[in-house]
Parts: structure tokens; sequence; C-alpha cells
């Protein structure tokens, strides 16, 4: 009888630490990290006059997911060149001339249009990005011409 309850004290705090250890070192410690957020499609734009642009956000991210969470659009302007250059070119090489923030932006799928008629730059090129929360660039627009102000 006395051995059985020998067995039963030393059980209780074995089985207690054991759950402890367990329970205290599984799963990763600190904050949870959020899932990575794909980058937005292209949006579909085009020039409405000389000042005006007509763009729609794109439904969906690179990877055929709903869009959600668009926190602006950017314009980005290239000077004039020889060739034409591709909308990557732009990207990369070209300079942020206007943003549009939340909540002056609709939601994916919706149309809207950009006044550019603040911009004073000469001839040249601009894409349109629709950027993610997290400052994750989408991919950039077709690549529409910028005619000088003073035409």
């Amino acid at each position: 009888m006395m051995e059985a309850m020998r067995f039963s004290s030393l059980a209780n705090p074995l089985l207690a630490i054991t759950l402890g250890v367990l329970i205290f070192h599984c799963g990763r410690k600190g904050d949870p990290i959020p899932r990575p957020r794909a980058a937005a499609q292209a949006p579909e734009v085009r020039l409405e006059g000389l000042r005006k642009v007509r763009l729609t956000l794109p439904p969906a991210d690179v990877k055929g997911d709903p869009l959600a969470g668009v926190e602006l659009v950017r314009v980005l302007y290239l000077p004039l060149a020889l060739a034409k250059p591709s909308p990557e070119e732009v990207f990369n090489h070209g300079e942020v001339v206007l943003e549009r923030r939340r909540p002056d932006l609709p939601g994916p799928g919706e149309p809207f249009t950009m006044d550019l008629g603040s911009l004073q730059r000469p001839q040249g090129w601009i894409v349109v990005v629709a950027v993610r929360l997290g400052n994750v660039a989408g991919r950039p627009s077709d690549v529409l011409p910028w005619m000088d102000p003073a035409l």
C-alpha cells in the first residue's frame, strides 16, 4: 500500500511537469506572421483627352484571388526616349508624380477618372500601378503617352 501511495505522489508532479513543457513549448512564439500579399494585376487604363486617365482597378491579384487591400494608386512618369519603353521600364526607372489614396478609391473592378492637369512634365510616358497594404506594388498598366502641357 505504501508503494502505491509513493508512486501516485511521484506521478502527479511528473505529469504536471510533462504537461507544462508540452503546453508552453508548442508552436511558434511571438505575434502571428500575416500571409504575404500577392501583387495586384495591372489596372486597365486609357486616356480621356490630354489630361485625364480613366482606369479600372483589377478585380484580382496575380494569383487569381479576389483583390482586397488596395491602399493607393500611383502614376509614374518617364521622360521621352528614342523608343517606347515597356511598362516595367517606366515602373523601374520612372518617378512617382501622383498618388491617390483610400478612401478616394473605388472598389476592385470599378472604373474612375484621375485628373492629371496638375502634372507639369515634358513629353514622356506614364503607367499606373495599384499598391496593396504593406507597400506591395502590382503590375504596371500599359504605357500611355504624356504630352507636354504647353501644347
